[in-house]
């Protein structure tokens, strides 16, 4: 189960695939270029970034950094993505409803973030990710493996 989880088997076809990548790559980019201006601009923004669910603000922005930065390479480069989504559309769900309550446009930009990460982990990373070629190896060493 966790490894279905992990390594999702539908959305494998090569033109779905190739469009789930060009999703990734350019979410991906986008969301790290936040958190790239989050560690630029790190002194200033720890003193005045939101306090969410009362973690102060220096660790809510340590947060943030991490979902922006970390796991945006992680998406991009199609590794453990329905792990690495999870923090990134808490922390869209956060801004928009709790940061920006919910109200547009101001939280418009979180809104599509959420939305594009949360469709991006229902379809999984599709054939042109590292979970591919992970899913691959496996599956190959356990057919070597059942076969002896």
């Amino acid at each position: 189960m966790l490894y279905n989880f992990l390594f999702p088997q539908q959305f494998r076809g090569k033109g779905v695939s190739l469009f789930i990548l060009i999703l990734r790559l350019f979410f991906g980019v986008m969301f790290f270029l936040h958190g790239v201006d989050k560690m630029m601009n790190f002194s200033e923004l720890s003193e005045t970034f939101p306090n969410v669910f009362g973690f102060g603000s220096y660790m809510s922005l340590m947060v943030s950094i991490f979902c922006e930065f970390c796991c945006s390479l992680f998406l991009m480069a199609g590794l453990l993505i329905r792990l690495m989504l999870l923090p990134m559309i808490a922390a869209m769900a956060v801004a928009f409803f709790d940061i920006h309550d919910a109200v547009l446009p101001q939280g418009e930009l979180a809104l599509i973030y959420l939305i594009v990460f949360f469709l991006i982990y229902l379809t999984g990373p599709g054939k042109y990710s590292l979970d591919y070629l992970i899913d691959v190896k496996f599956k190959k060493d356990k057919a070597h493996i059942d076969i002896k």
